[in-house]
């Protein structure tokens, strides 16, 4: 059996206000077409599908437009898992009708646990494959709030939670192994002994050590994780992988060698693993120096002319001065172009400082990450204090979203 591993797809993103719509379709083509070529029987999606809750429906319709596409293919089943991105609601909503053609989707955690774990059935009806599809846990799915308890105290429960919904999950298992088919697990979090991506901030309160590699059962022949946009082993665990996001999605990602696992099963033992990389289908390129030094990157950028769509392209200009209308001056130089500009900086070395300063744009800032700079801005604050009100922050997030749903 040979199943691919995906993850965070994040359909309907926008990049400082640009659409990616060609990037991911193309992406989308490439997983098809990969599947054809691979021969690939299952495919996995670890979580974040879309990017947001409510996605705009062009990106709706590029989800459903691609499952329907895999009908016909060697592809037998599709099983997708919420991310803390998705909306549960709307991952879930078409349940039932997606099952017709094959495709099990886990928006979010159930109170029956054994609703996560999906036994898969060849055209025999024998027992082919069992995934252990555990969505993103919320804070609510893990744990009660009581009053009066630390910080700590809720981050270790937080942890607590998520090991113990893995161990059920895997407990529930155990009763297909005598059936000698794969055992898997799909989990979206950040674990243990993983890195990540520039600005790819732990889902939950604490640090990023939400479980451990030699935390996941040993009944689980291959886990497949999302979250993490870096394809990447978890503690050099060969079993337990990121796949990463199919397109870069940040400037902090444009060293991340896009790809995704290709896992190869004899019955229920994993003989082999492939990273089949991913095309980049547009380039996203960080520029950084003294402005001739910029100047002269932009022109090799475009005389280069790599990609089947136009660069998108960050400077951060080093100045010893302000330059007047550097904003202006920079578009002029690259109107003629081969790439486009999207975002345009300046770092200044203040004489009296022995660090450099660089201005912050609210725009590349999440909603957390300004409410910690609030934080760090009301003068000193212990550090279990601003966990906790980190952690009701996020809670609040939730829901709202929670509300936005109903």
């Amino acid at each position: 059996m040979k199943i691919l591993h995906t993850s965070d797809w994040h359909l309907g993103q926008k990049f400082l206000s640009k659409d990616r719509i060609q990037e991911h379709q193309m992406a989308l083509d490439w997983i098809r077409q990969t599947i054809l070529d691979q021969e690939v029987e299952v495919l996995l999606v670890a979580g974040d599908v879309f990017d947001i809750g409510n996605p705009p429906s062009y990106a709706r319709q590029m989800y459903y437009k691609f499952l329907t596409s895999l009908q016909g293919t060697y592809c037998r089943h599709v099983v997708i898992i919420g991310g803390n991105h998705d909306s549960p609601s709307m991952i879930n909503a078409p349940k039932e009708l997606l099952q017709i053609l094959n495709v099990h989707v886990v928006g979010a955690a159930s109170e029956n646990i054994e609703d996560e774990l999906l036994v898969l059935k060849d055209n025999d009806g024998l027992t082919e494959l069992v995934v252990a599809a555990v969505p993103f846990l919320r804070d609510r799915d893990l744990r009660s709030s009581v009053a009066g308890e630390t910080g700590m105290e809720r981050i270790a429960k937080i942890r607590e939670g998520i090991v113990q919904h893995f161990k059920d999950v895997a407990d529930c298992a155990k009763k297909y192994q005598q059936e000698k088919v794969p055992i898997l697990a799909m989990g979206h979090l950040y674990a243990k002994g993983a890195k990540a991506s520039e600005k790819q901030n732990n889902i939950y309160i604490g640090d990023v050590a939400n479980i451990e590699g030699k935390q996941f059962s040993p009944i689980f022949d291959y886990v497949a994780l999302g979250h993490l946009h870096r394809a990447q082993l978890v503690n050099k665990v060969d079993h337990i992988r990121y796949s990463g996001s199919i397109i870069p999605l940040s400037f902090g990602e444009v060293l991340d060698k896009k790809s995704v696992y290709l896992l190869d099963f004899e019955k229920e033992k994993l003989t082999n693993i492939a990273a089949i990389k991913i095309p980049r289908f547009r380039a996203l390129i960080s520029v950084e120096g003294p402005l001739e030094k910029v100047k002269a990157r932009l022109e090799k950028i475009n005389t280069d002319r790599k990609g089947e769509l136009i660069p998108w392209v960050e400077v951060l200009v080093e100045v010893e001065e302000t330059i007047p209308n550097l904003d202006g001056e920079l578009r002029d130089f690259t109107k003629e172009f081969w790439l486009e500009l999207l975002k345009i900086r300046t770092k200044k070395q203040h004489q009296s400082l022995d660090k450099l300063a660089t201005t912050v744009n609210l725009d590349d800032l999440t909603p957390l990450e300004v409410f910690e700079k609030k934080c760090d801005s009301e003068g000193e604050m212990k550090e279990e204090e601003k966990k906790s009100l980190v952690h009701t922050f996020k809670e609040l997030q939730d829901w709202m979203v929670d509300r936005e749903e109903e």
